[in-house]
């Protein structure tokens, strides 16, 4: 099988459509260190994929992917070198996901937070479900935004909005998200699978190469924008990791208390 060793995305054909569901320990799929891992060669292998032509890009359970496991995160503030040798697969993931000859679609159907988010947003069109936050918190987490959100939320949505969101650290409704160009569809529950299913039957119905090169073509002055920002984003974000505000940060979210910050 061609994906038989991931062990935190699952795989489903339904005729030349391929589902892929990140399925994490815990109950929000948060990010760990095999998750991050599989998201930076799975769009690699789906592109050679020849069994497949439209991705359907969706989470296990109630939650798309809800942001970082903190015992992940604590361990590479304890050792700092672990949290600079991901960087090259956090670039991987966002121009994996731009390189993908083939539409992705995200159905989202639940929480999609911090590297979450920015899977999301990459993907080439959002069906979310209408009770689905969608955020990039890093700030908050004491971590600059450098897994994606300075690449995508500016494109999507302009340079403002976009700062007060990844400024700020707040998440947004599914609702607002489509309000404000963020994602393209709010749906209830029981018409997500409906709206994800006809988006990819109207693709479907047009010639493979016409579409996956048309998509190939929109991506070009993303990928410029990724190629500039990527490396300055990820060397802050390395840097961020050092600060006593970033360790403040996680303790307090394991404590369940507000944190105190020093600017340091």
């Amino acid at each position: 099988m061609k994906y038989e060793n991931y062990q935190t995305l699952n795989f489903d054909y339904e005729g030349r459509v391929l589902t892929v569901t990140i399925d994490a320990p815990g109950p929000v799929n948060a990010v760990n260190d095999p998750l991050h891992s599989e998201l930076a060669r799975v769009f690699s292998d789906i592109q050679s994929d020849p069994d497949s032509d439209i991705i359907v890009l969706t989470g296990s359970g109630g939650t798309f992917c809800a942001g970082g496991d903190m015992d992940w995160f604590q361990d590479m503030i304890d050792d700092p070198t672990k949290f600079r040798a991901i960087g090259p697969d956090a670039k991987r993931i966002v121009f994996s996901l731009l390189d993908l000859e083939k539409p992705i679609i995200c159905r989202l159907n639940g929480a999609a937070v911090g590297l979450g988010a920015s899977v999301a947003l990459l993907c080439d069109i959002i069906v979310a479900v209408e009770d689905a936050v969608i955020g990039d918190p890093h700030v908050k987490v004491g971590l600059v935004a450098g897994d994606g959100g300075a690449v995508i939320w500016p494109q999507l949505i302009g340079y403002a909005r976009a700062k007060e969101y990844l400024l700020t650290g707040e998440l947004l409704t599914a609702s607002r998200a489509v309000e404000i160009g963020l994602v393209n569809y709010a749906v209830s529950s029981d018409e997500l699978d409906v709206k994800v299913g006809e988006i990819v039957a109207r693709i479907a119905a047009n010639p493979r190469w016409a579409v996956r090169w048309t998509k190939t073509a929109t991506n070009l002055p993303l990928k410029d924008i990724a190629n500039r920002v990527m490396d300055a984003a990820i060397a802050y974000e390395t840097i961020t990791n050092l600060t006593e505000d970033r360790q403040e940060a996680v303790r307090a979210f394991v404590e369940k208390r507000k944190p105190v910050y020093k600017g340091e």
